[in-house]
């Protein structure tokens, strides 16, 4: 392990970065997004944790005058090509492939199309218009690899999950990930200037499965929109708002609804509550808040069906995705957010639901030890028993008091996952990419020559 990497565990930001005259962030970046678009609903098909990053990190990132262009493959017929998301993001779509009804795991035979259309629309500017490409998930990173070498720039990659620490941890009946996708993150790793991680344990993942050159890690946590997501007017009115009762005990799924997230964990667990206290059928609620997405879709129905068998198909409401300022009023609306993932490389529906002031139960996986403070916000169960999830909200349910302090522990604790932060930092490791670049290539570069500076971390 890295000094670099190590140095940024656990909540801290990267190491701002000085340089000396003449080096400068990017003025243009070009962001990859293949197989799905920012401008998706999160929590149906493809779309979840990642688009709500890619949009609130380039909005971020135009505010402090890195402006970002956003490609992502045309799901539509008649979109226009182009679309601004806000002042300085705009959002492009390249036809590759037909418009639907293209699973993810067949996107890679697009992926020659989609780099055309990049090309086609990069050969429409002058030389030089975009000094950086940032891609996100290992379709991405494909495209950006090559943009970046044909256009003489530095290429960050985001992988968002990785293929090979997902296979390590399946859910029983998940589909693994494919050997063309674990050599495609091995080329991407080896290709990229720098490498963004959501957590240190991340960073080591990369370090240890796909030996990234630790130099080349970044550790940047992903932020939450604070202004969206807050206590607000608390739980009472939220419940008012969506029509739930006041007094019931509502422990809440919100994502896709695939084996990865697990949420048939939370209903055993909800059957394990009734058969231990009857009394609670009275007042126990379970939203399921999301639609089917990956493996997921092979069985749609899966999930209403074993709350059937269950016995609890009364207390499980199925909700489709909402926006983003429903889904705030739910997290406030609910006694306890439940996330019992087999992997999640962060986990930022926590982080949302502890901003609202509700504490998390999850699996001790991945960034979420990161997001839930154990004992203080939330709870962290070892696994994925049904009864150790029952255990966890048995203990909220038998101590109200408890249950509202870590609610407002949760709150503070989320207030330091600005994403103003995140974007400060991200914009740092561009520095740093374009600057190491520049070191590199300073001396055939054409417009990227920069004169030599000595790098200091500070």
């Amino acid at each position: 392990m890295s000094q670099y990497v190590s140095r940024l565990s656990g909540s801290l930001p990267a190491p701002r970065l000085r340089f000396g005259v003449g080096h400068r962030r990017p003025r243009r970046v070009a962001m990859l997004s293949v197989h799905t678009s920012p401008l998706h609903q999160p929590g149906t098909g493809d779309a979840g944790g990642m688009n709500v990053y890619i949009v609130e990190l380039a909005k971020r990132l135009a505010a402090v005058g890195v402006e970002v262009e956003i490609f992502t493959r045309a799901t539509a017929g008649g979109r226009p090509p182009a679309v601004e998301l806000a002042p300085g993001v705009l959002v492009r779509h390249v036809d590759a492939g037909p418009y639907e009804g293209l699973a993810k795991e067949e996107l890679p035979a697009q992926l020659c199309a989609f780099t055309h259309g990049v090309m086609q629309a990069w050969a429409g500017h002058r030389p030089g218009y975009y000094d950086l490409v940032h891609s996100h998930y290992w379709l991405s990173g494909h495209v950006g690899w090559l943009a970046a070498e044909r256009w003489g720039v530095p290429l960050v990659h985001a992988m968002h999950t990785m293929a090979k620490v997902k296979n390590a941890s399946l859910a029983e009946g998940d589909t693994p990930e494919p050997a063309a996708r674990v050599i495609g993150e091995t080329q991407i790793v080896r290709a990229a200037d720098r490498l963004i991680a959501n957590t240190a344990e991340e960073a080591d993942e990369l370090v240890r499965h796909y030996d990234a050159d630790p130099a080349k890690v970044a550790v940047v946590h992903p932020g939450v929109n604070l202004e969206r997501f807050c206590p607000a007017d608390g739980r009472a009115a939220a419940r008012a708002r969506l029509g739930l009762p006041q007094d019931a005990f509502i422990p809440l799924f919100a994502g896709r609804i695939q084996p990865l997230k697990a949420p048939d964990v939370l209903l055993h667990a909800a059957a394990l509550l009734l058969e231990r206290d009857p009394s609670l059928r009275s007042r126990l609620l379970v939203p399921v808040v999301g639609g089917p997405s990956g493996s997921g879709l092979a069985k749609p129905e899966g999930l209403q069906k074993l709350a059937a068998r269950l016995g609890i198909a009364d207390l499980v409401h199925f909700q489709p995705p909402v926006g983003q300022d429903r889904l705030a009023d739910w997290f406030r609306a609910a006694s306890v957010l439940v996330m019992p993932s087999y992997s999640e490389s962060f986990g930022l529906v926590a982080i949302e639901a502890q901003a609202c002031g509700t504490p998390v139960v999850a699996a001790e996986v991945g960034g979420l030890p990161v997001a839930v403070r154990d004992g203080l916000t939330g709870v962290l169960v070892p696994g994925h028993d049904p009864a150790d999830y029952a255990d966890a909200l048995s203990g909220l349910l038998a101590a109200p008091g408890r249950s509202a302090a870590m609610g407002e522990a949760a709150a503070r604790h989320a207030r330091s996952f600005g994403w103003d932060t995140a974007a400060s930092t991200t914009a740092d490791v561009y520095t740093a990419a374009m600057y190491d670049h520049a070191q590199r290539h300073g001396q055939r570069g054409g417009h990227h020559h920069h004169r030599r500076h000595r790098l200091r971390h500070v």
